[in-house]
C-alpha cells in the first residue's frame, strides 16, 4: 500500500500511532552532518517523523544503534553478477543497499528491448529499488557483431512505457562519436535530456577541450575515471564522480583525496561489475563506506556518497535520507567506523539480519524461449594465435590494484 500525504500527516504530528516505532536511535543526519538522539516513527513505507513519538503497532528497541539511509549504487550491470536480477537483489539487500541504478547493456546487446523488459519485470515486488537505465550502445560499437540493435526509435516508447523505472541513458561508451558529432549518437541522448533524465558518461582519460565537448551533450556523470587528478577536472566541470569499487576495477583508495569539505556532495560510490562471492566475501556498498572510513574519510561523508549524493544526482526525491516523507529504507549499525550492517528496514520491514535475508523474496525464471541465446562459429587453434609484428606482440595490460 503506498503512503497518501492525508493519511501519513496525523502520525507525524503523533496524534495516531506509528505503524512501527524505533526507540533509542542515533539518526545520522546526512543533511546536518550530525547524529541526532531520537526515535523514528514509520508509517507504511515511509518515515513519518523524528523525535519523542512514544506509540507504535509495532515497537523495536535498537538500544543505541545508529541508523543510517539505505545505501546506494549509484551504477552497476547486473549480468557480470552472472545471477539473475532477483538474486542479485537479495544478495546486495542483505548489505544494506537497498536501491540499485543498473545500466543493462550486456543483456541488451544479446536480446535487444526483450532482455531490458525482463530485468525490469523480474523484479516486480522485490524489495530493492532497482532502476535502469536504457543502454546507449547497443551494439557498443560498429565492429561488433551482437544480437540485437536499439535505436532513437526503439527507445521512445519504451522509455514512455516504464518512465518511472527508467531513470536515463546508461553509459556513453562511444565517446568518439559524441566529440565528433555524430547525429545518431547525439539522437539519442536528445530524446533523453528532454525528458530532463540523466545521461551517464564513460569517458576513461580524457580531458581538456574533449571533455568539454562530451560534457556538452549533457553527459553529467563519470565512472571510469582512475588517477585523482583526472577525477577533479571532471568534478569541476560539472560531472558527479562516481567512485567504482568493484570485484576487477578498484579505484576507491587513489581517488579518495578528491574528497574534501568543498567537493563532497560530487562524489558517489558505485560498484560497476561485482561477483556475488566478493559481496558475501566483504560486501557491497557497505564495503565502499567500510574502505573509505578506514582510510581517513569522516563516516558521515563517506555515508552521503552512498547515499544523499547519488539520491540527489539521479532526482530519486524520497531517497538517500532518514527525513519525514522519506522511504523508510534504512540500516542498522552498531558502529558507524567498523560500519557492519546488522538489520535492513525495506520500507519499514525487517528484511535482513547480520548479513542475512529473513524476507521472502519471489525468484522468477528466465524466459524459457530465450534461454541458449549465446551463438558463436566454431573456431580452432589458429583463430587463437598472436601474430607478432617483428619482435613484438599486441597485448593487453591486466592493471594490478590494492585490496
Amino acid at each position: 500500500m503506498g503512503t497518501n500525504i492525508i493519511d501519513i500527516i496525523p502520525v507525524a504530528r503523533g496524534d495516531k500511532p506509528a505503524d512501527v516505532l524505533l526507540k533509542n536511535c542515533k539518526v545520522v543526519n546526512v543533511f546536518s552532518g550530525e547524529v541526532e538522539e531520537a526515535n523514528l516513527a514509520l508509517f507504511r513505507k515511509r518515515i513519518a517523523g523524528i523525535g519523542d513519538y512514544e506509540e507504535g503497532v509495532e515497537v523495536i528497541d535498537l538500544e543505541g544503534s545508529y541508523v543510517v539511509p539505505g545505501l546506494i549504487d549509484a551504477h552497476l550491470h547486473i549480468e557480470s553478477s552472472m545471477v539473475s536480477p532477483v538474486e542479485f537483489s537479495k544478495t546486495i539487500l542483505a548489505r544494506g543497499t537497498t536501491t540499485a541504478i543498473a545500466d543493462p547493456h550486456e543483456i541488451a546487446n544479446v536480446m535487444g528491448l526483450a532482455g531490458i523488459e525482463y530485468m525490469i519485470r523480474s523484479t516486480e515486488g522485490v524489495p530493492v529499488n532497482l532502476y535502469i537505465m536504457i543502454p546507449s550502445a547497443v551494439p557498443a560499437s560498429t565492429m561488433e557483431t551482437s544480437g540485437a540493435t536499439i535505436s532513437v526509435m526503439d527507445m521512445i516508447g519504451f522509455v514512455e512505457k516504464f518512465q518511472n523505472r527508467v531513470l536515463g541513458l546508461g553509459e556513453v561508451m562511444n565517446f568518439p562519436d559524441i566529440i565528433n558529432g555524430d547525429r545518431d549518437s547525439i539522437a539519442k541522448i536528445e530524446l533523453i535530456r528532454h525528458k530532463y533524465k540523466k545521461i551517464d558518461g564513460h569517458i576513461p582519460g580524457v580531458l581538456g577541450k574533449p571533455l568539454n565537448a562530451y560534457i556538452c551533450a549533457f553527459v553529467r556523470s563519470e565512472h571510469e575515471c582512475t588517477t585523482v587528478e583526472e577525477a577533479r577536472e571532471k568534478l569541476s566541470r560539472g560531472m558527479q564522480i562516481l567512485i567504482r569499487e568493484g570485484s576487477v576495477e578498484r579505484n576507491l583508495v587513489p581517488l579518495l583525496p578528491l574528497i574534501n569539505d568543498k567537493t563532497y556532495p560530487f562524489v558517489s560510490f558505485c560498484t560497476d561489475d561485482k561477483h556475488p562471492d566478493d559481496i558475501i566475501r566483504e560486501g557491497h556498498i557497505d564495503h565502499n563506506v567500510r574502505k573509505a572510513i578506514k582510510h581517513g574519510i569522516e563516516p558521515i561523508i563517506a555515508i552521503r556518497a552512498a547515499t544523499i549524493n547519488t539520491a540527489r544526482h539521479y532526482n530519486l526525491r524520497s531517497m538517500g535520507a532518514i527525513a519525514p516523507g522519506y522511504k523508510a529504507d534504512l540500516v542498522v549499525v552498531d558502529d558507524l567506523n567498523s560500519f557492519s550492517p546488522r538489520i535492513v528496514f525495506k520500507d519499514s520491514k525487517v528484511v535482513a539480519r547480520d548479513g542475512k535475508l529473513v524476507a521472502d523474496v519471489i525468484s522468477r525464471s528466465f524466459p524459457q524461449e530465450k534461454i541458449n541465446t549465446f551463438r558463436c562459429q566454431k573456431i580452432s587453434e589458429n583463430d587463437l594465435k598472436v601474430v607478432a609484428e617483428g619482435r613484438r606482440i599486441r597485448v593487453i595490460e591486466l592493471l594490478g590494484s590494492e585490496v
